[in-house]
């Protein structure tokens, strides 16, 4: 007998693959704020797949963790590059920094299927992620996006977007605890308000409010809870992961 949960969790994986080809091509077509929107849908769908292995009584085996795995590095790895990498907006303004943004694209990608192969290999099995999870990383370049690229909340500042998503790359790698976002986890309600708000933020955006706008500020509001949101999963979340391990109350 098929199960529902595996077969559901299938679907959510191959739905978050294309819907990172989908970022990706929208990337190339110049509409940035479509493509910052389905890496959120992305992060919703790699939810619903992790929520629907674990209710599946089959276990996914490795075929499914290298499906995974290869969602998560289109969709938190590719799209976000391309963000770093395309500029079709203030052209005059990137153009001097055309080199830069190709390389740290390439470093962005790089080190995501890094992370993303060591999880597959050996990393799957531990309550907690060994370095930022991919999903977190490229929420980030998303808020840095929207903050410096487009609509560039504060500014249009190619070395501020540049600087952090090195920085938020970085972390991917790094040998720092992170807490992984499950029910009953203290960090899963800021995620859910991190994501809602970031979704908040980008609908509005889609209908091209003027700057100061009753649409704009509210896309700026919500990007800015968005982004007080991941700022506290990089901050508290390795100092919970060593609360659950330690036992401290």
């Amino acid at each position: 007998m098929t199960d529902r949960y595996r077969v559901a969790a299938n679907l959510a994986t191959l739905a978050n693959g294309l819907v990172g080809a989908g970022s990706i091509l929208y990337v190339l077509a110049g509409n940035k704020l479509w493509a910052m929107l389905l890496i959120v849908c992305g992060i919703g769908f790699d939810g619903l797949d992790g929520l629907f292995s674990r209710r599946s009584p089959i276990p996914s085996g490795a075929l499914g963790r290298v499906a995974d795995s290869a969602a998560d590095a289109i969709t938190f790895g590719v799209a976000p590059a391309a963000l770093v990498a395309v500029h079709t907006d203030h052209a005059a303004a990137w153009a001097p920094f055309a080199p830069y943004c190709l390389a740290v694209a390439l470093v962005v990608a790089a080190l995501a299927v890094g992370r993303l192969l060591y999880f597959t290999l050996r990393g799957f099995h531990w309550t907690h992620f060994v370095g930022a999870p991919t999903p977190q990383a490229a929420l980030a370049i998303v808020l840095l996006g929207l903050f410096f690229d487009r609509p560039a909340f504060w500014g249009t500042d190619p070395a501020a977007l540049l600087v952090g998503a090195l920085g938020v790359s970085l972390l991917m790698v790094a040998p720092v605890p992170f807490p992984k976002v499950r029910r009953g986890s203290p960090i899963r309600p800021i995620a859910a308000v991190t994501a809602l708000a970031l979704v908040g933020a980008l609908l509005p955006l889609q209908f091209g409010p003027a700057t100061g706008s009753a649409l704009f500020l509210l896309a700026l509001a919500a990007t800015i809870v968005a982004a007080v949101g991941n700022v506290l999963y990089f901050v508290a979340g390795p100092w919970i992961v060593v609360r659950q391990r330690t036992g401290a109350p």
